[in-house]
Formats: structure tokens, C-alpha cells, sequence
């Protein structure tokens, strides 16, 4: 896993692309082959003119923009308020050997993101650029996935991934979503078993129709026989009036059977039974009824050393098992990681109402490191308690 510190940290297929100017030649070539040195696509120009011509004539926009302050004709400050008029999306950032406090709230106060003093040694040059790139990074993927949010009137359901095992569940759930077999989704508590549900469910022509959830682990035998089934008044003790079950909710979409390893035996026999045939008696009634329910379960636990330790049925097993997806933990995918927290960061910046942060370079080093027993759910959490502990200010360590 490469070092977040040593480039631009998003790893987009193509280099930021960076206006610089600056009327020194010697400062300008020099920034220039230092910025090149680091990745970046560099254009340089010599005067505050010659940079908004190319803006006009470049696309898609520049990422960033470096300017001197001081410079004849547009000083630094004008050309910020230029680019901003122009390339809204650019984040610009002032270099200067004249700067003081006043000189850099004014820059900032008009668009610049940043402010550097000359004369400035190579490592803070370096620490400054690729932090402001982060910050545009991240900035450009928050509009995008608000933008993806607006498109899909919710949050994004796709998820996103740079692993190659994560590209190949991603892409056997695409080929597998539009058809009507069993799906079992395999993996550790918190790595999104849900969220691929939700994922299959969005790419098959079921996406609109019901989409009901159940947690088997979280009620006892036979109060989960008659949520999944329904029952008929007097059927058991509190059972006061007749009840549809979650089965006949789900008619013409997609039932979630979390957790079902955790389902007893009895209750095995009747899901077998609604696999084979697609249908089902409520409790106390005799009557069959039919419904036509496409079948995702998921689990955290081994169901085929469950099978073997005779504790789940072998046939609702290989039922279940048609399709298998099994996520891989989010220690397995660690470059995932900086995708997964900005996506966060959109999604609960636009819910608490609160300013995109700035993540520091040592903020993404850590969350890299970090070995997240708790999974992509762990990471969702820290995210938040980040976004609320820094009370509008940068995410550090």
C-alpha cells in the first residue's frame, strides 16, 4: 500500500491539473519541476492575463491554481477573484515574499483557499500543495455524490471500490440482480452485507417494488415464524387479530433475511418449503397461500461448517447458496478506505447540516493503518464522531 503522504491522495487515473503563475521566471520554472516532481500536470504563465486565457481556453477546468501575490499589472488577489468568476471549481492558493496576517485574510476572504510566505523549503511546499489537492478531491466527490444522491432520491446505493476481489463480488451481484435465484451474502458484521442487498436489489427490474427487511437474530422461534409467515387471531397467546407476515409484504420484490444463521430448526423446514414452492401457511390457518418474493440472505457466521455441525440444514443450505457473495473485511481492502470516508462525509455533512471538513494527510494515515475489526460500520461511526468533535474544523488525528 503506497504512502498517503507521498502523492496527491485520490487515486484518480489522471494528475491534478494546476494553473501556476508567477512573473519570476526562476521562481516559475522552479515550482514548476518541483510540482511536476510530485505528480501534478502543471501549466505555468508569467502574468495574471496570460493565466485567464488559458483558463478560458482549457477543459475541463484547472483542479488548482498557485499565484504569486505581488505581480505587475493583476496582482494574486485580482487573479483569484477572476478564476473564481470563471472556474468556479478551481482552488486556488497565494505564494508571496511580502505576505502578512492582513494581506493573507484578505486573499482568503476572496476566494483563495490557502496562503504561502516565501521563502519556503521544499517539504512545506509539499505538505501545503497536496493538502489543498486533497481538499479539492474530496470537494469534487461530495458534489458528485450529492449529485448522485439527487439523481437516485437517496443516498448512493452503489457501492464503490479500487480491490479487485471488491470489483468481483461487485460485478457477479450486477450479473446476478435481474434474476429470480436465492442470493446468500457471506461476511463479517459491518462490511455491508446489507448495503449489497440493497446494491442487487437497485440494479433488477425489482428496484421500486417492496423491499422488506428482517433481522432473524433479533426474535425469538416463534415470534420470527409469525413475522415471516403472518398468523390468524387465536393462533398464539397475543395473538389478537389477524397479521400479513413479511412474506406476503414482500409480494413482487425482494425479502432480506439477515442474520440466518441464526434461524432455528423448525422454522429452516419452512423457508425450505417457501424456496421449493414459493409458498406458505400463516400460523393457524390452513390455507396455502402464494406470493411470488425474491430470496437475499445473508450471514455472518460459516453456514457451511454449520451445515457439517448438523446445526442448518444441509438442502435450505445449497437452496440458499445458489448465488454466493462473500464480502472480503475492510482490513483486506484498505484502499477503499479514503472512498469510503469521503462518501460518509458527504452523506452526514448534508444530513447534520454542517460544512464539508478538511481531512489531514496524518487524519487519512491513521484511518489507513487502523485494522477495523468493526468494518465499513466501524468506519461510518468514526466518521460521524469525527464530523461532531471537530465542530467544523479539520479532521486530525
Amino acid at each position: 500500500m503506497s504512502d498517503p503522504a507521498a502523492a496527491p491522495l485520490s487515486e484518480s487515473a489522471a494528475p491534478l491539473r494546476v494553473l501556476l503563475v508567477d512573473d519570476e521566471k526562476n521562481v516559475l520554472r522552479t515550482v514548476e519541476i518541483t510540482l511536476k516532481a510530485l505528480g501534478y500536470d502543471v501549466t505555468p504563465c508569467t502574468d495574471g492575463a496570460m493565466a485567464l486565457a488559458r483558463i478560458e481556453a482549457t477543459h475541463p477546468p484547472f483542479d488548482l491554481g498557485l499565484f504569486d501575490l505581488k505581480m505587475p499589472g493583476m496582482d494574486g488577489v485580482e487573479l483569484v477573484e477572476q478564476v473564481r468568476l470563471r472556474s468556479p471549481t478551481t482552488t486556488c492558493i497565494l505564494f508571496t515574499a511580502h505576505g502578512s496576517v492582513e494581506t493573507a485574510v484578505e486573499a482568503i476572504r476572496r476566494g483563495a483557499y490557502d496562503f504561502l510566505q516565501k521563502p519556503f523549503n521544499l517539504q512545506e511546499f509539499r505538505h501545503v500543495v497536496d493538502r489543498v489537492a486533497e481538499h479539492h478531491r474530496l470537494r469534487q466527490e461530495v458534489t458528485r455524490l450529492r449529485a448522485q444522491v439527487a439523481e437516485q432520491g437517496g443516498e448512493p446505493a452503489g457501492p464503490a471500490t479500487h480491490n479487485a476481489r471488491m470489483a468481483r463480488v461487485l460485478e457477479l451481484a450486477e450479473q446476478v440482480a435481474d434474476s429470480p435465484l436465492p442470493v446468500l451474502i457471506e461476511g463479517e458484521s459491518g462490511t455491508g452485507k446489507e448495503r449489497l442487498a440493497e446494491y442487487l436489489v437497485q440494479r433488477s427490474a425489482r428496484r421500486g417494488k417492496p423491499f422488506v427487511r428482517v433481522n432473524c437474530a433479533a426474535l425469538p422461534e416463534h415470534l420470527l415464524e409469525a413475522e415471516l409467515f403472518g398468523h390468524v387471531k387465536g393462533a398464539f397467546t397475543g395473538a389478537v387479530k389477524d397479521r400479513e407476515g413479511r412474506f406476503a409484504a414482500a409480494d413482487g420484490g425482494t425479502l432480506f433475511l439477515d442474520e440466518i444463521g441464526e434461524v432455528v430448526p423448525s422454522v429452516q423446514v419452512k423457508l425450505l418449503r417457501f424456496l421449493q414452492s414459493q409458498t406458505f401457511e400463516r400460523i393457524g390457518e390452513s390455507r396455502t397461500r402464494q406470493v411470488e418474493v425474491r430470496i437475499v440472505a445473508a450471514t455472518n457466521l460459516d453456514l457451511d461448517a454449520a451445515r457439517r455441525a448438523g446445526s442448518f440444514r444441509e438442502d435450505l443450505y445449497y437452496r440458499l447458496n445458489t448465488v454466493r457473495l462473500k464480502l472480503p473485511a475492510l482490513r483486506e481492502r484498505p484502499e477503499d478506505i479514503p472512498s469510503l470516508v469521503r462518501h460518509f462525509l458527504a452523506v452526514y455533512t448534508q444530513r447534520y447540516g454542517i460544512p464539508l471538513p478538511e481531512v489531514t494527510v496524518e487524519a487519512f494515515q491513521l484511518l489507513l493503518r487502523h485494522p477495523w475489526p468493526g468494518n465499513v460500520r466501524e468506519l461510518e461511526g468514526v466518521v460521524q464522531r469525527a464530523l461532531i468533535v471537530a465542530q467544523g474544523g479539520p479532521i486530525r488525528p
